[in-house]
């Protein structure tokens, strides 16, 4: 029985270690999913909105009256004012205030209101930066995971050939050992066995290369394990979708957070226009004050009133309107007025330039997706004829009736034709998820 149970126990470590050896396969999904939540320059993106936020609250708690305590306490020596007798007095003493005061604005210009409005129009324009940031990570990851399936492709292409070429040596190498073919035949075919190693060994390090390449944009810490779950490329279907450039366009420029982004920060420099002005009116605050003190002569054996009485006996109030009228300010000003049309300005001129720069792109897009159908249709048409024509090849150079330099010739044609077939096929796929980001400006349903 002991034995039954140490076997058992010995059986569960092994496939625990196999299991916790069994590298994660990571989806396209994953792969996005864990850059948006862990990479770096998402989350400096956002503290930066989170300046943003934090000025616009300020801006609006402006609005609210202030109010502030203040105490002072002193002893003078030599001539001072008696608060008393309100007479001279060389006699040393101390002194104790105490002042609770508060103001507001009652008219400034609508400088506050204007600064409100502006502050939150850069706060959502933070907030399109953030998804421009995010965009822009995921696009780069799409584009290098598909790099990896091209990659990839390339590498078992490069295995195929090389099982091909070595199952043709050892078919050879039989019929050499048995009189029924030369021995030049045979090192012809270890010739082409040793080329196709050779490709196969570059295009693993291209696929490793590449894989690295994608952990490296993830961010993932150093020593991680990391490799990407293959999807089934025979299974991926093209639709033959059309796109019009001025009906993407339009969609586009509703949607997609690079044009919100300048909208939202040219309102913001209309409002900051308006602020500036507000600083050549009047403005008028209104504040308040309650305050009291305590005095006594020290070194002074004479009766004095006690704290607690002076506390209550010296307790005053306040009331003050205050207006400034702004007459010369050193320029300051106009330089802020100035400055400000200059920032709106500047936004008007990146707003007609960036719809230019997306209008082409969405041009370009769609001109891509257009001639990247017909590559695909040609090259998938060309491979489907060269898999036809190898097969033939193949049972020709079997039978002795070509020689090795013809089916080289024919399986490096059908190489090429398959890895032409992938990459036309995968160049398609990248071109219309990027036309549908376009439509949309999110990525979120464009994964899979």
């Amino acid at each position: 029985m002991k034995r039954i149970y140490l076997i058992i126990s010995l059986l569960l470590v092994l496939c625990f270690q196999k299991i916790s050896a069994q590298v994660k396969k990571w989806t396209l999904e994953d792969c996005i999913n864990y850059a948006v939540t862990n990479n770096i320059g998402l989350k400096r993106q956002k503290l930066q909105t989170d300046i943003a936020d934090v000025n616009f609250l300020k801006s609006k708690m402006d609005i609210l009256p202030s109010l502030n305590f203040e105490s002072d306490a002193s002893i003078q020596y030599g001539r001072s004012i008696d608060p008393i007798s309100n007479g001279v007095t060389f006699l040393q003493n101390f002194r104790n205030g105490y002042q609770l005061y508060s103001t507001i604005r009652l008219f400034n210009g609508f400088i506050t209101l204007n600064t409100i409005s502006a502050n939150k129009f850069m706060l959502k324009a933070g907030l399109e930066s953030e998804k421009i940031a995010k965009n822009t990570l995921i696009l780069g990851i799409m584009g290098q995971y598909y790099q990896v399936l091209y990659s990839n492709g390339l590498e078992d292409a490069s295995k195929m050939q090389l099982d091909l070429s070595e199952k043709q040596l050892f078919r050879i190498t039989k019929m050499v050992e048995t009189g029924k073919e030369a021995l030049s035949r045979q090192y012809e075919i270890e010739s082409q066995v040793s080329a196709d190693k050779l490709s196969y060994t570059v295009a693993h390090n291209t696929t490793s290369q590449a894989i690295t390449t994608l952990k490296q944009m993830l961010q993932l810490e150093s020593g991680s394990e990391f490799d990407i779950l293959m999807p089934d490329l025979n299974n991926i279907l093209i639709i033959d979708n059309s796109f019009s450039t001025d009906s993407v366009y339009t969609l586009a420029s509703q949607v997609l957070p690079r044009l919100k982004e300048i909208e939202y920060e040219l309102n913001a420099s209309k409002k900051q226009i308006a602020a500036a002005r507000g600083s050549l009116a009047p403005s008028l605050s209104l504040g308040g004050e309650i305050f009291t003190g305590y005095y006594t002569l020290l070194n002074d054996t004479s009766a004095q009133n006690s704290f607690s009485n002076q506390m209550h006996n010296n307790f005053g109030q306040g009331v003050q309107l205050t207006l400034n009228i702004p007459i010369f300010n050193n320029y300051s000003t106009a330089k802020n007025i100035k400055l400000a049309k200059i920032r709106r300005n500047d936004n008007e001129l990146r707003m007609e330039q960036e719809k230019n720069n997306l209008y082409t792109d969405i041009e370009n897009a769609c001109l891509n997706y257009n001639s990247g159908k017909d590559e695909f249709a040609a090259a998938k048409a060309n491979y489907d004829f060269n898999t036809k024509s190898f097969s033939a090849v193949e049972k020709k150079f079997e039978s002795g009736l070509v020689d090795v330099t013809e089916f080289s010739v024919a399986k490096t044609t059908l190489f090429k034709a398959e890895t032409e077939a992938l990459r036309t096929k995968l160049q398609l796929l990248i071109r219309k998820l990027t036309i549908q980001f376009y439509s949309t400006g999110e990525y979120e349903n464009l994964m899979n």
